[in-house]
Formats: C-alpha cells, sequence, structure tokens
C-alpha cells in the first residue's frame, strides 16, 4: 500500500491524466513492478493488440475480367463490418514470398479458357507451383470463379487449393466453386469466413502464447513390408495395397495422407543425359540443392510434365519457335534438341523442383500399432501418342519390392476427421476412395466406438476390382459396418453407380442425416462426388420436402459444421 502522503500526490497528479495518458501510466507503472496489472474500465493497448491480430486477414483476387476484383472489395467491406481487419491484395502485384508471413490468406481466383489462370494472376499461379515453399503456418481458403458451360469449370481455383495443401497449409474452410450467378453463394463464403475466424480468435484470447512450432516436415523412413494387387485376374486395373514399417514410431490420425517424394524413371534419365551429352557426373548447383547431373534428374527435379511457362523459357534458351504446349522433358529434347551440353545445363536451372504426392492413409494407429502404415494406390496408365505412360508416383510406388526403403511425411487433414464415438457416419468411397474408410472402420472397430457405420462401395467388377473384400465382409459380421452398399458399374447392362445406390436408399439415408449423421466422400472429383451431391440434394428435396434452395442451404449447414466432407481429387 502506498503512504497516505505518496497517495495523494498519485491522486493529484493523476486526476488531470486524459484516457491515453492514464493508459500509458498504468502500463508504466506494472513495468516498474516487474508484473502485469489489470485496469477494470481501461482497455490494455497489448490486448487490443492481441485481438485484432488474431483477427487480421488477408484476401487476395486473381482477375482476367474485374469480377474477382469486385467481389473481393465487396466481402472485404462485409468483412470488415463484422470488426476484422481484411487487407485486399491484387495477385498481379503480390509477393508469393509474402505467404510465409500470413496467418489467414484467403483467394478469390477465376479461370479463363481451357483452365489457365487469368494473366494477371499467372505469376503467383506458377510461382506457387514451381517453387516448394513449407506452408505449414498458413491457413486458407479459396473461393473459385468460373463457368459451367467450359469443361474445366473452376480449374484454377482447385488447382491452387490443392496446391496449397500440398504446401503444408492448413485449409480452415471448404474450396467453393461459383458458377457465372456467384452472388448468394460468395456472401456465404464470407460468412464462413467470419465464423472460422471468429472460433479462432476466440481460442486465441483463451490460451497462451507460445512459440510457433517448426514449420519443416517430419520425415520418416520406412521399408515396404508387404504390396498387393487387390485387383483379381482379368481385371484392365492394378490397385496396390501397400503395407510400410518404420523403427520409429508414427503419429498420424484417420483422414490424413501420406507424403511421397517420387523419383523420375531412371530409363528415361539415361536417354536424357545420352540425348544431351551432358556428364552425368558434374556437380550443378540449383537454388536449392547441389549435385549431379544424374541424381539431379533421377530425384530432384519435375521431367515428367513440364509447366508451359518452363516450355517457354527453354524455347528462350535453345532460340527455337516452340508452341504454348505442355510436354515431359524426353519429348521436348527429342522434338526441339538442345546444341550441347552447356545449353542443357542451363536448360536444367529453370526446371522445376518435383512434387511431393499424397495418399489417404488406409491403416488405423488403434489397429495396426504406431510402427505400421497403409496407403492404397491405383496405377495410373495413360497413352500418349499410342505409347502406354505411367503415372509418375503410382508407377514409382508400385514397382516397388518387399524390403526396399521409402522416405515419407504425414499429412494433417484437419477438415477429413472423424465425429465422437457415439456419432453415425455415411461414407462414399468408389475406387481408391475407399483407403480413409478402411482406416475409419479399424479405427472405429478397436475403439468400440458405438456409432454407426454405412459404407457405399464401387468399382467395375464384383469378381475382379471388389477392394477389400473379405475384410468389408469382416466388418459386416462383427457388426463394425451396419449396412454395405454396393455398385460395381460393368456387371450389368445399366451401369451403376454408388449414386444409384444412395438414391435407392434415399429414406434412410434421409433419417440418417436427420438423426446427426456425417457424411464422407472421397474419390474421383469428377463426375462421382459431383453426381453424389446432386443425389444428396434430390434426397432432401424429396425426402425432407425441400426446395432445392433449402436443400442446398441445409447441405452448405452441413457442411459448415464438420457434417458434409469431401477428399477428392
Amino acid at each position: 500500500m502506498l503512504s497516505e502522503t505518496k497517495l495523494n500526490a498519485l491522486k493529484e497528479i493523476s486526476g488531470s491524466f486524459s484516457r491515453d495518458e492514464a493508459v500509458w501510466a498504468s502500463g508504466f507503472l506494472a513495468g516498474l513492478a516487474g508484473s502485469s496489472v489489470t485496469v477494470q474500465d481501461i482497455s490494455s493497448p497489448t490486448a487490443h493488440a492481441e485481438a485484432v491480430s488474431a483477427k487480421k486477414i488477408t484476401l487476395a483476387y486473381g482477375t482476367e475480367t474485374g469480377n474477382s476484383k469486385k467481389l473481393a472489395v465487396e466481402l472485404a467491406g462485409i468483412i470488415k463490418k463484422k470488426g476484422i481487419q481484411v487487407k485486399l491484395a491484387d495477385l498481379s502485384q503480390y509477393k508469393p514470398k509474402d505467404l510465409l508471413k500470413e496467418d489467414f490468406f484467403f483467394i478469390i481466383i477465376s479461370t479463363q479458357g481451357e483452365g489457365e489462370p487469368p494473366i494477371l494472376a499467372k505469376k503467383f499461379y506458377d510461382h506457387l507451383h514451381e517453387n516448394d515453399p513449407d506452408l505449414n503456418s498458413l491457413k486458407f481458403g479459396v473461393l473459385a470463379l468460373g463457368d459451367s458451360s467450359y469443361p474445366l469449370f473452376c480449374k484454377t481455383g482447385e488447382d491452387v487449393d490443392s496446391r496449397l495443401e500440398v504446401l503444408g497449409a492448413q485449409r480452415i474452410i471448404p474450396l467453393k466453386k461459383c458458377d457465372v450467378d456467384y452472388e448468394q453463394e460468395s456472401h456465404s463464403w464470407a460468412e464462413h469466413i467470419l465464423n472460422v475466424i471468429s472460433k479462432t480468435a476466440d481460442s486465441n484470447q483463451k490460451s497462451t502464447i507460445s512459440p510457433k512450432a517448426s514449420r519443416g516436415r517430419k520425415k520418416y523412413q520406412g521399408k515396404v513390408s508387404s504390396i498387393i494387387n487387390l485387383n483379381d485376374i482379368g481385371s484392365d486395373k492394378e490397385t496396390y495395397h501397400i503395407e510400410i514399417e518404420t523403427e520409429e514410431a508414427l503419429v498420424y490420425s484417420p483422414g490424413d495422407a501420406l507424403g511421397v517424394m517420387a523419383f523420375n524413371p531412371r530409363t528415361e534419365v539415361d536417354e536424357i543425359i545420352s540425348l544431351t551429352g551432358i556428364d552425368a557426373q558434374k556437380q550443378i548447383v540449383t537454388s536449392k540443392i547441389t549435385a549431379s547431373t544424374e541424381e539431379l534428374l533421377y530425384k530432384h527435379l519435375n521431367i515428367s510434365y513440364l509447366l508451359k511457362s518452363t516450355v517457354a523459357q527453354y524455347a528462350q534458351i535453345t532460340g527455337q519457335n516452340i508452341p504454348e504446349v505442355r510436354l515431359s522433358l524426353l519429348d521436348l529434347l527429342r522434338i526441339y534438341p538442345v546444341k550441347s551440353a552447356a545449353e542443357f545445363e542451363q536448360v536444367i536451372g529453370i526446371l522445376t523442383g518435383q512434387s511431393p504426392r499424397l495418399y489417404s492413409i488406409s491403416s488405423s494407429l488403434e489397429a495396426h500399432g504406431d510402427t505400421e502404415i497403409h496407403i492404397t494406390v491405383a496405377k495410373s496408365e495413360f497413352l500418349i501418342s499410342d505409347k502406354k505412360q505411367n503415372g509418375l508416383c503410382s508407377g514409382f510406388l508400385s514397382a516397388f519390392n518387399e524390403g526396399e526403403d521409402l522416405e515419407f511425411y504425414i499429412q494433417e487433414a484437419k477438415h477429413f476427421r472423424l465425429p465422437n464415438q457415439d456419432k453415425d457416419i455415411i461414407m462414399i468411397g468408389p475406387g481408391t476412395g475407399i483407403a480413409p474408410f478402411r482406416s475409419f472402420l479399424y479405427e472405429r472397430d478397436a475403439i468400440g466406438a458405438e456409432g454407426r457405420n454405412w459404407l457405399f462401395f464401387g468399382d467395375r467388377n464384383f469378381v475382379s476390382d471388389f477392394l477389400y473384400q473379405a475384410e468389408l465382409q469382416d466388418f459386416l459380421k462383427t457388426g463394425t459396418l451396419t449396412h454395405l452398399d454396393l455398385a460395381f458399374s460393368r456387371d450389368t447392362a445399366e451401369k451403376i453407380y454408388v449414386q444409384h445406390r444412395l438414391k435407392q436408399k434415399a429414406q434412410e439415408v434421409y433419417h440418417w442425416l436427420e438423426g446427426g449423421a456425417s457424411v464422407y466422400i472421397c474419390g474421383a472429383k469428377d463426375p462421382m462426388s459431383k453426381d453424389v451431391e446432386k443425389t444428396i440434394l434430390n434426397i432432401l428435396q424429396d425426402k425432407g420436402k425441400q426446395t432445392l434452395e433449402e436443400a442446398q442451404a441445409y447441405l452448405e449447414e452441413l457442411e459448415l459444421s464438420g457434417r458434409y466432407v469431401k477428399d477428392v481429387y
């Protein structure tokens, strides 16, 4: 306590203080005391700064015709009225390196022509795909504008959304795709931002400040302990169940993905070296690594499907007139050869780094232990000029033998999470979309979850393409699976898909939704996930007696509450 003399002196001095002077004086006295104080009637500048910081976002736009900019300005105004600071950013001027400084980053971007980014946003788009920054601290959301009359509807938004996730950023609101009539859906997207930011800010204010987590990805070293082709004789597909064992304990949850960096085919690397005449062992310095030519081409650089911007740079280096196309490096060298090994060394300098591929984890720590992890990989095959080609990573993984080493990391997927143990779930996963649901089922079985589980699975043929058939039948027998509905499209005269099975069970699906069930969709984005969503909307209209607008609002509310979740590709 102060003596009466000092107290009177303090009262005399402070009596004429303005509010700002009183705030300063309280902080000054707290500093002298070496402790914090709380002034009941005066807001602390520090506390205010922390609150504002927790509610500061960047809203960026990439535009060709001006729609994205106009919408960004409008939505920024709406968000600001709710007390959230918004920094508007034009992607034509935005420095991609600043992504490392962002906490909340939301993008509105349109798609042009054949799935291309707006010209003014192309620099940002290319940088995002040509570099590999670690964005683990970034929280993001994407609003994609497009025209559904074009085949690659909203492709730029989809590309940016998936690329940010690959780089480690956390998607805190789902990708929203808007057609030419975007006003209502864009406003809903802004409301979603407000809800998420408010919850995050509240959480920040309740928690103590802690240092940022390490930005580096945790790398695991494993050995392939088992690799099995799940497709039977007669199938024209190859789907591999791959089990990997580690000595170090793993940390992951159902819904997470395994990330792996594929190596390029050795035969292609050898042919590139032969065509160019470059010394395979020559040490070359790149922006990220110094290694031999052979190692760079084999392990570190993308040579399989070059960006148009990379092809354009190749044309400048070689002085050749090359159309705006995407080719593999080998095909480019065959058609438009370099003049010398020295010229090819310049080409190496423009090649982008290899990007990791993500595969949904199909095992469970609770069921399989913390030194074993499983993935389900469909080998991708396609024709280019009548020559069969394999997808880079699926071809890489399917060629593994038991006992071979594999480095990988875990990509957390906070949006694709199981609900509480007593909640019901509906899982829709044809083909390799079954992967995370195998993880879900093993997890819920191991922990004795009370919630019911309903799986819709489909593929081409029952005999040759029923992935994990024995396991699913066992889950049915034990009651872990409440329902299993199957759709094999080529076993019937009229093709039957998972959305048709959903429609057949419309009344019960609606009953589960009304009872609080969560819906999960995994697999092909187009057309599967779109057809499934249309079917769910039809069920809501038919069985719920809702208008289309009411059904869309119902489904959106499920999405906002985490009860309608998609992992599609």
